[in-house]
């Protein structure tokens, strides 16, 4: 694997990789490397001649300071389980090198995407996201960028901005890896003591009921359910939603004839997390 920090010494060694190599994949993260990452890399590397994994703590997404200083930063490790899973090179930036002179101060039109959910949640996030996802893309020009679906919204943005940019990429979403909890993975859940994490596997067991019964109750009377568990257990809630796959529009109630998605956010020991389950 070879490491590159500088956005010149990259492009200079990727500029003829599409042509004498063949298909170039990307994997961009912000380190603290678990399963989840992994299933990605090698996805990427299945689908991909040359795979391009990148680690940025991107302080542009983060709403509170302290969140980003608690991030948690486990570089060797990380590195140690690229070289593993056969990574062929891995870009590590500064803030400095990411964000030049005025690279910060663009924004994008997310539309309703940036409204609702976590974009309501969580205001300049997705700005954010977009922002460092966009200049990854402008740096790396693969051929296919690799997402998890733990971050549903995350891709729809990303995917709206790659249309609103022109970027010639693809995304390739990867199904949710989740502990045998059933805990979505993440690396937020290392911020968790051992009874959190236990309690925390209620978020995906309020998911899993929500669809065994939604043909069955309204979507309003399940996710009161859902939203009493959760805070009965010590959860703070911030949503419990649910939305089309398609576009993530907003549903009232749920139809057999469109695929939906339920997506919640909760807090548990101070500690913020997504879900989602898609219906049917």
């Amino acid at each position: 694997m070879i490491i590159f920090k500088t956005t010149e010494n990259l492009r200079e060694y990727l500029k003829d990789k599409p042509a004498s190599q063949g298909v170039v994949g990307f994997v961009p993260t912000m380190g603290a490397l678990h399963r989840g990452h992994l299933s990605l890399v090698n996805l990427c590397r299945q689908q991909n001649t040359l795979t391009v994994v990148s680690i940025f703590v991107n302080p542009l997404q983060f709403n509170q300071k302290s969140d980003f200083d608690n991030y948690p930063s486990t570089i060797e490790k990380d590195m140690e389980m690229l070289i593993g899973a056969g990574v062929d090179v891995l870009f590590l930036p500064s803030e400095k090198e990411m964000y030049p002179d005025e690279n910060k101060k663009v924004t994008y039109d997310l539309g309703y995407l940036d409204q609702i959910l976590e974009g309501a949640q969580r205001p300049g996030h997705f700005q954010g996201v977009a922002r460092v996802v966009d200049l990854l893309l402008q740096i790396v020009q693969p051929d296919n960028l690799y997402l998890g679906q733990k971050d549903f919204q995350q891709i729809k943005v990303i995917q709206r901005m790659i249309k609103l940019k022109g970027h010639h990429t693809k995304v390739v979403e990867a199904p949710l890896v989740r502990e045998e909890s059933g805990l979505a993975m993440s690396s937020r859940n290392e911020r968790l003591s051992g009874t959190g994490r236990k309690k925390a596997a209620i978020i995906y067991k309020n998911l899993k009921t929500i669809k065994e019964e939604i043909n069955e109750f309204p979507f309003s009377s399940l996710r009161k359910k859902a939203i009493d568990d959760l805070r009965k257990n010590g959860f703070k809630v911030d949503y419990i939603e649910l939305a089309t796959q398609k576009d993530l529009k907003l549903l009232n109630d749920f139809d057999n004839k469109i695929p939906s998605r339920v997506l919640v956010a909760a807090w548990i020991e101070s500690v913020r997390l997504i879900d989602n389950i898609p219906i049917p």
